[in-house]
């Protein structure tokens, strides 16, 4: 593995570290880090009261650039993996599924973005 490609999965792991603190501060839980399955991978799936949210962990210079860089194709691949979990965790399909994105920009506290998209009705 090339070291541009270490140090951005390092990067990466450090904003998923600093993004499950931040939501336990806010009071989740975290059920699940980096969970993949063949349909696709979440960062985070965290549950506070009701809601489990499937959460979208990105480090990017802005706000907007962030949310700008979970494009449509990642957003089925995030939907259909929270789907995927859901079936293997029948115990929480009574929760409301909430998809959220958390970004961590420089410099700044990480922001969360509640519901940052909903899914596509097909």
């Amino acid at each position: 593995m090339k070291a541009t490609r270490q140090r951005a999965l390092a990067r990466g792991r450090r904003a998923e570290t600093l993004a499950c603190w931040f939501l336990r501060a806010k009071g989740y839980r975290i059920v699940a880090r980096n969970w993949r399955c063949p349909q696709g991978e979440i960062d985070i799936l965290a549950r506070r009261g009701q809601v489990l949210a499937a959460i979208e962990v990105k480090r990017r210079e802005t706000l907007e650039i962030a949310l700008e860089s979970i494009g449509a194709r990642q957003r089925r691949r995030i939907e259909r993996a929270a789907g995927a979990f859901l079936q293997r965790h029948p115990d929480l399909t009574h929760l409301s599924l909430r998809f959220d994105a958390i970004t961590l920009e420089p410099w700044r506290l990480p922001h969360h973005v509640t519901q940052a998209w909903r899914p596509e009705l097909r």
